[in-house]
């Protein structure tokens, strides 16, 4: 939905959705419900997440007109879609799969020009569309700074052929995508300034030299080409996780001229160090250990960030802190957990930029984990989505 200019929604993989079938029931099941309580009279925005499996069987026979028709006759429109997780995101182990197959692989090119040309159908005339997607691959997949180089390359070969095919879709259409690369932690690009690396280092250098080679545009063209479609994917969540100040983050990013494509409105676990309570503290942590998905744990030691890879290293440790913070995609309108906090001031702190300067038009709430959170912060499905966007709401305003 249209709100203060900003198009407001929520990331649809919280929904089982490993095929079309099974992805399109969630969306019958749930949207209606949503857009009742929170856009009754108004279009409501979606940010659509699609299986590889889901995006192929959407591709075949008239299914993509069906949903174009479901979509209308619901008043909803789809803007921005998720194409970090390839395969299935609920039900199973993920964990640092969710990065595979990763940008160094076709697979990773053929499944995202699908999803952009599923998202150039499916965007309504005028608007502008963004995918999200992952921070090239997982960094402990590789044991030497030569094979992550390579990957690097290799990555940014691939991303600059969604260049061209975002840059044809534009030409031929009008219509303006742009690929939203999210870094996250343990990411091969976790925070800005490995980001920023990545374009100096790789995707530009690299960049020039494809497309003049392929359309003969003169370098200063080709730099532009490359920070119009690719952007970032702000996951409040995985900056807070990287101690990143976020007028800090969009100062840095606004200097190199590079856009932010999406913001993900999420916030991550907060534990702050209290001695007369440490037991109940671990306690209550430990309830957030679950074996779906990578829950990484950072702490902030003499100006630099340490990470472990998942709680259970945490866990087992149990090492004095001042503070930690958990990439656990907890409830945005909860401040604490009994012992436990959220980033939610990070939230705060991003709402009251965007009041002062619109860096984006594209905000999505993205709390994924509602499955696996402790029982007593389970509520209906519907009903939590619906109080994520009020809250949401009513800060923005």
């Amino acid at each position: 939905m249209l709100l203060n200019n900003y198009h407001v929604t929520y990331c649809t993989n919280i929904h089982p959705g490993q095929n079309w079938i099974s992805t399109f029931e969630s969306l019958k099941k749930h949207v209606p419900f949503i857009k009742k309580n929170v856009a009754k009279n108004i279009a409501f925005g979606l940010g659509l997440r699609l299986s590889n499996k889901a995006s192929e069987e959407l591709s075949q026979g008239n299914k993509l007109e069906l949903f174009k028709s479901w979509l209308s006759e619901n008043n909803v429109y789809v803007f921005t879609m998720n194409g970090f997780p390839y395969g299935n995101f609920h039900g199973e182990k993920v964990k640092e799969n969710v990065h595979a197959p990763d940008w160094s692989t076709p697979e990773r090119v053929t499944y995202t020009k699908r999803l952009f040309k599923q998202l150039s159908e499916l965007i309504p005339k005028g608007l502008e569309g963004g995918i999200s997607t992952s921070p090239i691959s997982y960094k402990h997949w590789y044991k030497s700074n030569e094979e992550r180089k390579c990957v690097f390359e290799k990555g940014a070969e691939h991303l600059i052929e969604i260049v061209l095919q975002l840059h044809e879709i534009e030409v031929s259409s009008g219509t303006y995508l742009h690929l939203d690369i999210e870094p996250e932690p343990d990411g091969l690009i976790e925070n800005s300034d490995e980001f920023l690396d990545f374009f100096e280092t790789y995707l530009i250098p690299i960049g020039i030299k494809i497309i003049t080679d392929r359309l003969g545009n003169i370098e200063i063209e080709v730099i532009q080409m490359i920070k119009r479609y690719i952007t970032m994917c702000y996951d409040i969540c995985h900056f807070s996780l990287a101690y990143e100040e976020p007028k800090e983050t969009f100062r840095k990013l606004n200097d190199a001229k590079i856009n932010v494509g999406k913001i993900q409105v999420s916030a991550a676990l907060k534990v702050l160090y209290d001695e007369n309570t440490i037991e109940e503290i671990w306690q209550s942590l430990a309830r957030f250990d679950e074996p779906t998905y990578l829950h990484q744990v950072t702490q902030l030691i003499d100006g630099k960030v340490k990470t472990f890879n998942d709680l259970p290293s945490v866990l087992v440790q149990k090492e004095k802190f001042i503070e930690l913070r958990g990439h656990f995609h907890v409830p945005i309108f909860l401040e604490q957990f009994g012992a436990l906090f959220s980033t939610q001031d990070h939230i705060l702190k991003v709402i009251a930029y965007l009041k002062k300067h619109q860096i984006t038009r594209h905000l999505e709430i993205e709390t994924y984990t509602w499955d696996v959170l402790p029982l007593e912060l389970k509520k209906e499905l519907s009903d939590s989505i619906v109080r994520e966007i009020k809250w949401l709401r009513k800060k923005l305003v």
